[in-house]
């Protein structure tokens, strides 16, 4: 059977539009967001037709410092209950767990008690048998299951060979590409989709797709990624994220044809809404220093670092970098 990819005068309807602004961008603010400014983002997911909204980790508490965080880094079933009084209709929540910083046996119960309806596990390449632990436990517990492979440009063809089948043969609705360090290209980016591809095509599996913007190239990959056939496409509103952030919901809007997908209404939410974020500190968005991560496929941690201590002295940042190869 041949493979559903559309035109670009034509949509399809399978293809699931994922807000993760919340999980993302709350790497940038400490997961602070006021519950005012949560139930706002929730109203314009629900008016601009996003199929799931993420809401942030599903941390360990034992691990981290609750005083150190807001709520969403711990996404508490009864906080979601208590800001949004339930789960939106129409829109689905999601929630990421990272390998080795979820008690999920614990602290994820049954859906039919949860607002939530999608658990995304965030793995590196080297604990795919502990993500799979992961989605096996999610996936009895009644959840929509994703594996998020994460940078997946260090990735080696046999690792990626390998970590496609033994994910094919778990019960994950989803596999995600994860370009964690904006260093992939379009040109790239296709070859890679269309190994995932083919693997949801053997195993029954969607694909979707977490570009990063380091070099400005989120949403290039994004659509690229969405021609070829990959489905669940992942957004931040004003790009926000950690770094270089991440496609932009109101780019992914506007190329979208399904007339379900309605742009002003993000539009209002980028006008209200966001400048109060970053008034209240968060920076993130493409800077010279991470473009030279994403062209070395690093991870953007001491790009981060280069801007958090004011400095400028790019060409010796870029040394310091090729010195560490």
């Amino acid at each position: 059977m041949a493979r559903d990819t559309g035109s670009l005068l034509s949509f399809r309807p399978s293809i699931k539009v994922m807000d993760a602004t919340m999980r993302d961008g709350g790497l940038v603010n400490n997961f602070r967001f006021s519950d005012e400014w949560v139930r706002a983002l929730v109203s314009a997911n629900m008016r601009a037709g996003v199929d799931y909204m993420e809401l942030g980790y599903k941390s360990d508490h034992d691990l981290f410092d609750e005083n150190k965080f807001g709520k969403w880094k711990f996404c508490r079933d009864e906080d979601v209950f208590n800001v949004l009084g339930g789960a939106p209709e129409g829109l689905k929540l999601a929630c990421m767990a990272d390998v080795g910083r979820c008690n999920y046996e614990r602290d994820i119960g049954p859906r039919e008690n949860s607002p939530f309806a999608m658990y995304r596990i965030a793995t590196y390449i080297n604990t795919i048998p502990a993500a799979l632990a992961m989605a096996e436990h999610c996936h009895k517990m009644g959840y929509e299951t994703a594996v998020n492979i994460m940078a997946i440009s260090k990735a080696t063809e046999k690792e990626l060979s390998l970590a496609l089948d033994l994910i094919g043969n778990s019960p994950a609705d989803v596999i995600y590409i994860v370009d964690s360090y904006g260093s992939i290209y379009p040109e790239e980016m296709r070859v890679i989709a269309e190994r995932y591809l083919e693997a949801g095509e053997k195993y029954g599996k969607v694909i979707g797709i977490h570009a990063h913007n380091n070099q400005e190239l989120a949403f290039a990959n994004t659509i690229e990624c969405t021609a070829l056939g990959v489905d669940y496409l992942d957004a931040t509103v004003s790009g926000m994220g950690r770094g270089a952030g991440n496609c932009r919901m109101e780019l992914l809007l506007g190329f979208l044809k399904n007339p379900k997908y309605k742009l002003a209404h993000m539009l209002r939410f980028v006008e209200s809404s966001m400048p109060r974020v970053r008034e209240q500190g968060a920076v993130w968005g493409y800077d010279p220093a991470y473009l030279l991560t994403g062209v070395l496929n690093r991870h953007p941690s001491s790009a981060i670092r280069f801007i958090q201590e004011g400095r400028g002295d790019l060409c010796e940042f870029y040394n310091e970098l090729l010195d560490q190869e």
